[in-house]
């Protein structure tokens, strides 16, 4: 069975004083969490400050983006071998607000993914449709389309480290969610796009996750499904108690 995911997405929120203090909160009640994997993707200025108040709890450190390249004249740019240093294990690629803010295509999304495996960094692969996408009948091509993007020329052996996001557009930061059937449906198109690109084994291996608009009372609906593994969570990661209890909602759908 593969073990769940859930990692917290703290976009451009928290000074490193109010990092510092979450994610000590939640070190605090990781004896809580075991049997779910957990992740927080602080701001960049807090990960340092945030890796070293969950050290040795279990909980792992994210970034929410990354630079494929190595180093060079990236103004604003942050590199895998920067976020390593900071205390990262994964890293965020493809985040839908990239996508539609700044222009992130997938090309880049996947010169990322490939930068990340090679620093040793685990992506969290995030594709979803808009909601003009879902009313003509497109989600299905749209995130097959993601998933090629990114994971293209990505050898099988690397590939089970990745995860995927399921995040509909029209979800995030709406309040308006997908039903949990509707998720597991696009997230099984994902394991056969998948199991296309390299096979059934590779597969079955990779974990994916829903995103948009989860909460402690909805997390249920979708960790009970067959497809999904976890969770990518927004506005819910930034009070420990909503947080928690989404984690929690996690870990129970799977027993």
């Amino acid at each position: 069975m593969r073990r769940p995911i859930v990692a917290g997405n703290w976009k451009m929120h928290k000074t490193i004083p109010e990092a510092a203090a979450l994610a000590r909160e939640l070190a605090d009640e990781a004896a809580k969490f075991d049997g779910c994997q957990v992740v927080l993707c602080p701001p960049f200025t807090a990960i340092h400050a945030v890796a070293g108040c969950v050290g040795g709890s279990g909980i792992e450190v994210g970034a929410q983006d990354v630079h494929w390249e190595p180093k060079g004249a990236f103004t604003g740019e942050v590199s895998c071998e920067m976020l390593v240093d900071a205390g990262c294990r994964w890293v965020v690629v493809g985040h839908s607000e990239r996508r539609a803010m700044f222009g992130e295509t997938n090309d880049a999304v996947n010169r990322k993914v490939k930068a990340a495996l090679a620093a040793g960094l685990l992506p969290i692969v995030c594709v979803g449709e808009s909601f003009a996408q879902r009313e003509q009948g497109l989600t299905a091509d749209v995130v097959q389309k993601q998933v090629e993007g990114a994971f293209a020329g990505v050898p099988a052996a690397e590939a089970g480290r990745i995860v995927v996001a399921y995040e509909p557009i029209w979800a995030i930061g709406t309040g308006r969610a997908s039903t949990g059937e509707d998720a597991n449906e696009v997230a099984g198109a994902i394991r056969r796009t998948l199991s296309g690109l390299y096979s059934d084994g590779v597969s079955a291996a990779v974990r994916i996750q829903y995103g948009g608009s989860v909460k402690p009372s909805n997390m249920a609906e979708f960790a009970g499904q067959s497809e999904i593994d976890g969770a990518l969570v927004g506005g819910a990661s930034l009070t420990a108690c909503d947080f928690a209890g989404i984690i929690d909602a996690a870990i129970g759908a799977k027993k």
